[in-house]
């Protein structure tokens, strides 16, 4: 069942919807201004069409790997103004990457992000999706690159695909170290070995910034939180935060 829109929406000055749509749920972001005031993931596309007609935004950012915004707009069949963000898009950052054109659109709005959050910090975005990727922002606003490892499920998927007999596994709570079975050793090695990567990652990445602030975002980012020696600051709505951000570098509200 949809959930509704709560009156405050008439009292906002100005109304921005943030879309960052996978190739299965959308997550979305409300905003007043520079102010979220709900959020809300894992929507399918017909919810999410949905959703925006009961909002009736002045605005709308759009970051989608499934959809495209011609398909939005046929969808909702309203005229709103919708900026999508593509490798062309005009930035409140620098890119400092060889390929920029390849660059992810979630990787360069989490780092928006978490520029909007820790202003003039050096910063470590971890967004933990279907790829886990470590990006640098240098605390003068430029975007230095980073790290794309594989997530958990794709690490289950391997070693079920590649061999013969292990099974296919899901994501669960961090077990024991010491695995007393098949599914325990494969579970302690996909889930206490990426809490060591992303603790190691972390260590390397002080060594270049002793001051560094950590960000974390992504659906998976649940399993690790509380697990983690070093602080940590988690962010769930960090791309959406981004996307704003880049929407009102790039038109006037």
């Amino acid at each position: 069942m949809l959930a509704f829109v709560p009156r405050k929406w008439d009292f906002c000055t100005t109304m921005i919807i943030a879309i960052d749509s996978g190739n299965t749920y959308a997550k979305v972001g409300w905003f007043d201004q520079e102010k979220l005031v709900r959020f809300q993931a894992r929507l399918v596309w017909k919810d999410l069409i949905e959703e925006i007609r009961l909002s009736k935004p002045d605005h709308i950012v759009f970051s989608s790997v499934s959809y495209t915004v011609t398909e939005l707009k046929s969808a909702l069949g309203v005229d709103i103004p919708i900026l999508e963000l593509s490798p062309q898009t005009p930035l409140p950052i620098r890119k400092n990457y060889d390929t920029p054109e390849t660059l992810g659109a979630d990787r360069v709005a989490a780092a928006v992000g978490a520029q909007v959050l820790y202003p003039n910090e050096d910063l470590l975005i971890i967004d933990m999706g279907t790829c886990i990727t470590y990006d640098f922002l240098e605390h003068t606003g430029s975007f230095e690159g980073g790290i794309i490892s594989p997530g958990l499920r794709m690490r289950f998927n391997a070693m079920h695909t590649f061999t013969k007999r292990l099974p296919q596994l899901e994501p669960e709570a961090i077990p024991d170290l010491i695995g007393k079975s098949t599914k325990g050793a494969m579970e302690s090695g996909v889930m206490n070995g990426v809490l060591a990567e992303i603790e190691g990652i972390i260590e390397r990445y002080r060594h270049i910034s002793p001051n560094l602030s950590v960000i974390m975002c992504g659906g998976d980012t649940t399993f690790f939180e509380s697990s983690l020696k070093p602080s940590i600051f988690v962010v769930p709505e960090l791309v959406l935060i981004g996307l704003n951000r880049i929407l009102r570098y790039n038109v006037a509200l």
